[in-house]
């Protein structure tokens, strides 16, 4: 019996949140506070975004279960995928994502888009063999290619780098929480802790929300 109560005992340690003590995560140790927090574009809503990169392999091994996570988010919650811009080559990687968006296929192809690159060796920073891949997932090669090099894609990823300097990024996947709270993954053992984390934020800053002169 004792054998099988240590057993239990080792469980349960195994499936508690890595990073997040007793008393839940705790800033400066799970999670960082801007000094100067950011505007958000969610209205009324919890802003929730995810700094990524394509040919991060962290990135990669978040998405399975970031997916499911997000739909189960609170209905006041709003979740937006910004590319981290830290070079061209990332910037390249951006503009795949941008031009994606633009033609209506941004959520349906985001996860295979990662694993062409990290199974199958696509090159995203390859022009013509990325067009050649949307094209065989049925998406309009020539629509791809305009909103590829089109002024709106070049907004977006100028707004991206800028918010990957705003929010002080070291690194991929980060996830931030009402442009105030910043989450990453160097300070998490698991994805499972660093959703937990933010998921932890998201209802912070629902309590802080309805204690605000706004919401009276």
């Amino acid at each position: 019996m004792f054998k099988a109560l240590i057993t239990a005992l080792f469980a349960l340690v195994a499936l508690a949140p890595l990073g997040a003590s007793a008393q839940g995560p705790q800033a400066g140790t799970d999670y960082a506070e801007l000094k100067q927090p950011q505007p958000v574009d969610s209205g009324n809503k919890v802003e929730v975004l995810e700094f990524f990169w394509y040919n991060c392999p962290h990135c990669y091994a978040l998405e399975p279960i970031l997916e499911p996570w997000v739909k189960k988010l609170p209905k006041d919650a709003q979740f937006r995928r910004v590319p981290a811009i830290f070079n061209d080559q990332w910037a390249l990687a951006g503009r795949a994502y941008y031009a994606l968006e633009a033609t209506g296929d941004a959520e349906r192809l985001h996860r295979a888009l990662f694993d062409a690159i990290h199974k199958d060796g696509l090159k995203i920073t390859d022009e013509k063999a990325l067009t050649e891949w949307v094209g065989k997932k049925g998406v309009d090669a020539a629509k791809f290619g305009a909103a590829y090099r089109s002024f709106a894609v070049e907004s977006k990823l100028k707004r991206a780098l800028q918010l990957t300097q705003a929010y002080q990024l070291d690194g991929v996947p980060t996830l931030a929480v009402q442009g105030k709270y910043v989450v990453s993954s160097g300070k998490h053992g698991t994805p499972a802790a660093m959703l937990a984390t933010t998921e932890f934020l998201v209802t912070k800053t629902q309590a802080e929300l309805a204690k605000s002169p706004a919401k009276k």
